[in-house]
Order: structure tokens, then sequence, then C-alpha cells
């Protein structure tokens, strides 16, 4: 097999950089293990950002994600560990990740992660009728 998982976040430049806009992606079928069993946890990962000069390559996120699949993580750190790659790969304006882990053990867990960029102002959110 010539794919492997990778730990690279490759990116591209943002090609509106001056505006504002959001990029959603979904990834349906993350997985790493429990790091108390070793038994795989399945979640469905939605990342959700503004790009300042950076995006993030697709394929990569991709291989970034399959980098997960041998490691033992819990779910509040492998959430907050994907945040702090991603951004420091891509350094967006805003960036959410939002983490909902598949049942185990008859309990449900969801964790959500944001950044920020401190100077970045959101634009006024417009209600239509």
């Amino acid at each position: 097999m010539t794919t492997k998982p990778s730990k690279d976040l490759e990116t591209f430049p943002n090609p509106q950089p001056g505006r504002d806009y959001t990029i959603r992606i979904t990834i349906p079928e993350f997985t790493c293990l429990c790091p108390k069993t070793g038994q795989p946890d399945f979640a469905t990962i939605s990342l959700e950002y503004v790009p300042a000069s950076l995006c993030v390559e697709l394929k990569a996120l991709k291989l970034y994600m399959w980098s997960f699949r041998d490691e033992g993580a819990f779910h509040e750190a492998v959430t907050n560990e994907m945040l702090n790659h991603i951004v420091s790969a891509i350094h967006p304006n805003f960036m959410r990740i939002r983490a909902e882990f598949n049942v185990r053990g008859g309990i449900y867990t969801t964790v959500i992660a944001e950044h920020k960029n401190p100077v970045w102002e959101a634009p006024d959110l417009i209600n239509l009728p």
C-alpha cells in the first residue's frame, strides 16, 4: 500500500484571503483506541474554520486523521490535540472541532474545542426573513 497515515498537514493558499467564509468538513470514520482497554473508539469529527491565509489540504487531513487509528487517546485529549495541530499548520481566524464519539459502556461523549485569533473580529450574523 502506498498511502500511509501521517501527522504531516499540507496546506494551500486561501483563494479568498480578503473574505470571511466558513469551511465545514465532516469525517465520519475517525478511529482511535481506548487508552484503558485498547478497544477501538469510533467518532464523527466535524471541523469548521474561517481561514486566514492558509487552508488545510483534504488528502493530508484524511491521512492525519488515519494516524490516530492505532493510538490510545482519551476523547478530550485527542480532540484538543487535533485542534492544536491544525491551528499550528494553518493559523485560522476561527476553528471549532466537534468530536462525537459512539457509545462506550452506555455513554456517548461529545467534545468541542475552539480556537479564535484574538485580533480577528467575526462578522455580524445576518438573519434572513
